[in-house]
């Protein structure tokens, strides 16, 4: 049996339904600060040594918290690696 269900709601109202917190005053003031930063930049060098910044561990670093979010997505939505999605255990 598949059964669907469908929300009609604005993204705030999906927070408050799930509990999440509010973060929109905080990725203000991180998008302020990125702006501010990026002012300052007038060539590659200064861009590279910025992006160094924000990602230490460079491509690596990006990579890997790439992969720990498509896994907590994939066990979110119940794709275990047994394959017994939606399957009770015995």
């Amino acid at each position: 049996m598949k059964v669907n269900i469908e929300f009609d709601c604005t993204p705030e109202e999906a927070r408050r339904f799930m509990g999440l917190p509010d973060v929109e005053k905080a990725n203000e003031i991180y998008v302020d600060a990125i702006s501010n930063a990026m002012k300052g930049v007038s060539n590659v060098d200064q861009l590279q040594d910025f992006a160094a910044h924000l990602a230490p561990m460079g491509q690596f670093g990006l990579k890997m918290f790439q992969e720990f979010m498509e896994s907590g997505a994939a066990f979110a939505s119940g794709a275990g690696s047994n394959g017994t999605k939606g399957k009770p255990k015995d």
